[in-house]
């Protein structure tokens, strides 16, 4: 692959958030030579038919997701590693890449997306923390100027239960991520990602990529699913209605709003994997 495709390419390739990839787990994954070790996440020849010919590995440094009328900053950093064909499509990883569960605290805890005041008394505020981590709910498509990824986002305290989500795999929330200008409908207005700067480090033969931002918000969010709160320990109760209601779900496409600032790096697999047949 020629530099400047893998400049262009990735570009379009590290959404985070966000940014996500198909899955195609091996037992084991293979060790990548010395000077490569941040591409684990990339399958190996030897783990994986897929048709890959680069390596890379993204990260969302900072940012915002907003759903509703919650709006989460993006403060732990999300890693996204794998590989992907040298022309556009699916992207694929290892039992060592994917997606990081990254925990994003949600302003407000519990209390403020249930609107259940109450479980101060009983719980303390500390033991309402409430998180919300990023999950892969289909298959990203990957392209120079816009990459589509399908997501699911996972509300984690023990108050609601170990499968409290927003999105599913059969009802994704799918973002439309680019560097350029957003279209959305009302009431959002136009929103610009930025194009991140790259340099080639001939040594390694890896392209850096820095300074990047994705944004959408033209995406729409369905409602919870999988709330539970169970009383006196053995009581459960759906609580989607009160999640929902509290955070502002289902929210229409035009109500909602990503920004993921990133930077990338990319390298031809066979540096990675030079024993590899």
């Amino acid at each position: 692959m020629k530099r400047k495709h893998f400049a262009k390419f990735v570009s379009g390739a590290v959404a985070s958030v966000v940014a996500v990839a198909m899955i195609a787990p091996a037992a084991q994954a293979t060790t990548p030579a010395p000077g490569y070790t941040q591409f684990a996440g990339c399958p190996a020849k030897s783990e994986s038919a897929a048709p890959i010919t680069s390596c890379f590995r993204s990260v969302v440094e900072s940012g915002n997701f907003k759903m509703g009328n919650k709006n989460v900053p993006i403060t732990s950093p999300i890693v996204l590693s794998g590989g992907t064909g040298e022309e556009l499509g699916t992207l694929y990883y290892n039992s060592k890449g994917g997606l990081s569960k990254a925990k994003q605290k949600v302003p407000g805890g519990v209390i403020g997306l249930t609107g259940l005041t109450w479980l101060a008394e009983f719980l303390g505020i500390e033991a309402l923390t409430l998180y919300a981590v990023t999950e892969l709910a289909g298959t990203p498509k990957v392209g120079v100027e816009k990459t589509v990824l399908p997501v699911k986002v996972h509300l984690e305290n023990g108050v609601l239960g170990n499968n409290c989500y927003v999105g599913s795999t059969s009802n994704p929330i799918t973002l439309n991520l680019i560097t350029g200008t957003t279209s959305p409908p009302l009431p959002n207005k136009p929103i610009t990602g930025k194009e991140p700067e790259g340099t080639f480090d001939f040594e390694t033969e890896i392209v850096h990529l820095t300074g990047g931002s994705f944004v959408d918000n033209s995406f729409a969010a369905p409602g919870a699913n999988g709330c539970v709160l169970t009383l006196f320990g053995f009581i459960p109760i759906s609580i989607n209605g009160l999640v929902n209601t509290a955070s502002g779900l289902p929210a229409a496409s035009g109500t909602n709003e990503t920004r993921q600032n990133f930077s990338a790096e990319i390298v031809e697999r066979p540096l990675v994997y030079p024993t590899d047949h």
